[in-house]
Formats: C-alpha cells, structure tokens, sequence
C-alpha cells in the first residue's frame, strides 16, 4: 500500500507536547482511512509535505512570507499524488527558495500539523496534514523566493520561537536540540 512508509513515519514520530499528539493521532487516522490522501482533489483535505530549514550553523530558520495566505510561514506544498513525503519536502524547499544544497537532517518526520485552508476562488476550504521535515542548507547557499511568497528571510530561532504561529513556536523549540547533528549534502 503506497501509505505504509508515511504510516511507518507517522508511528515512529514522537510528539513534542498534547497538541501534536492530538494531530498525529488525526493525522494517522485520516492516512489510514483515505487512500487518496496524498491528492489535492481529495476535498476533505490532502497531505503535504514542508521543510523547516536551518541555516548552515542551526542558529536562523528560513521564512517565506506566503502570498495568498499572508502569514509567515515554512516551505512546502502538495504532494500530488507522491507518498514520499520527505522528497516533496525537498522538493518545494528548492523551489521555493532557490536553495539547491539542502540535506535532511533526519528522515523521520520533525513535526506534524493540522491546518485548515480557507476557501480561495472555486477551491473549497480544506485540511493540509503537513509532515514536516528538518532540513539543514549548506553554507554560503543563495536565498531567492519565488512567485508563491512576497519575501524570504532568516530568522534566528529565538525570534520564531516569538511568533504568533504555535505550529512555529513549536518547531523553533525542538530545532534548538539539532544544533550539532551533522548532514550529508549529496543527490536525495
């Protein structure tokens, strides 16, 4: 069954606090009942796959100020239709910021998140079930968004441990014990 590695990944996933225990519960539950989980015409909603990338040294997490939804906010997007949740991650972190060498710091899952997507245009609202992926970008790479975000920034961890998001507070904190864990920068 193509949902079995996300399902393995989402088992083996240790919640950082009652609210992410909660949405890794749902988040099981709705991969386990949806077989068309990883597509966007799902209407209920679809998973995706996003990147919480650190800089070269762990001190700065990258930022996209996201267009349409005007927040700020990690990389990521839709997986249409590839359950390799870790490779979508990868994948629109390079397209979204222009980073190319960037290595995962793990490949188990960092964090989960349940969010809801208003209705845009002939789109319904939806859920996103994000598995988010901690990412480490290699020195002296080049920081460029593209149409999806108004703008792109690093941002030391305690400032986005100080943001209004709590999926980012969250992320800010656990990315503080990743400080010393070494990656490799080669092909996925």
């Amino acid at each position: 069954m193509h949902r079995d590695s996300l399902l393995a990944l989402l088992d083996s996933h240790t919640p950082f606090d009652d609210t992410e225990m909660q949405m890794l519960d749902r988040f099981r539950g709705f991969v386990a009942s949806q077989p068309q989980c990883f597509e966007r015409s799902l209407l209920a909603g679809h998973v995706t796959g996003s990147a919480w990338i650190l800089d070269a040294n762990s001190a700065q997490v990258l930022l996209l100020h996201h267009r349409k939804l005007n927040r700020w906010l990690q990389p990521g997007g839709h997986c249409d239709g590839d359950s390799d949740v870790l490779r979508v991650a990868l994948r629109e972190a390079r397209e979204e910021t222009g980073i190319e060498r960037l290595a995962p710091v793990s490949s188990q899952i960092f964090d989960v998140d349940i969010h809801w997507i208003p209705q845009r245009g002939a789109v319904p609202g939806h859920y996103h079930y994000d598995a988010r992926f901690l990412l480490r970008a290699a020195q002296g790479e080049v920081l460029r968004h593209n149409h999806e975000s108004k703008g792109a920034l690093w941002m030391p961890l305690d400032d986005a441990a100080k943001l209004g998001e709590a999926s980012l507070r969250r992320m800010a904190i656990k990315a503080g014990s990743f400080s010393s864990c070494a990656v490799r920068y080669g092909p996925d």
